[in-house]
């Protein structure tokens, strides 16, 4: 199994781009916070966080390639397969199955939303974005367009109400909120 160091600087050979890094950064801190809600592995759950855009520098134009060559590119660690699988779920490849599954669909889209939320916020810190602040923009159809409402409320697949887990992945990000600069 790879070690997180590793992994973060497999990550960063791979991934130019410091915004692109952020979101990396922020899906690992959500799904870290949701494994320790739900009592999983949070060191899976936050390696396949860490590891999910693997390939995004070189498949954003291909976009039915990504994930694909994180998977070649992981071979040689020996991960475990519900990794692989759920970075593969990630952008719709593979049909959700585990709770794994949805936690990175669900958790990739929603990392983008609230970021948007914070820096529509007069403060622009984390801190002080709740729930309730963040279900008013849920439902503004062209706030954070990009960021898929659908994906974001298979968050009920984990048996979680929308407001619950938009302050879980809130609550992991602001973990690294110097990190994000919000």
């Amino acid at each position: 199994m790879i070690e997180r160091a590793e992994a973060l600087r497999l990550m960063e050979s791979k991934i130019a781009n410091k915004n692109l890094r952020k979101h990396i950064y922020s899906v690992e801190a959500g799904m870290v916070r949701l494994a320790k809600h739900f009592g999983e592995d949070e060191n899976i759950w936050g390696l396949t966080g860490l590891l999910h855009d693997l390939d995004y520098d070189v498949t954003a134009e291909i976009a039915p390639q990504h994930t694909f060559i994180t998977e070649e590119w992981l071979k040689p660690y020996n991960l475990p397969a519900e990794m692989i699988y759920a970075i593969r779920c990630h952008p719709g490849h593979a049909p959700c199955r585990t709770s794994l599954d949805w936690a990175l669909y669900t958790t990739d889209p929603t990392t983008g939303f609230i970021v948007a939320c914070a820096l529509m916020h007069p403060s622009k810190k984390l801190i002080n974005i709740d729930a309730e602040f963040m279900l008013r923009r849920f439902k503004e159809r062209r706030f954070a367009a990009g960021a898929s409402r659908e994906n974001i409320a298979a968050c009920s697949y984990l048996g979680l109400e929308l407001a619950d887990f938009l302050m879980l992945v809130r609550d992991g990000m602001l973990s690294i909120a110097d990190i994000l600069e919000l």
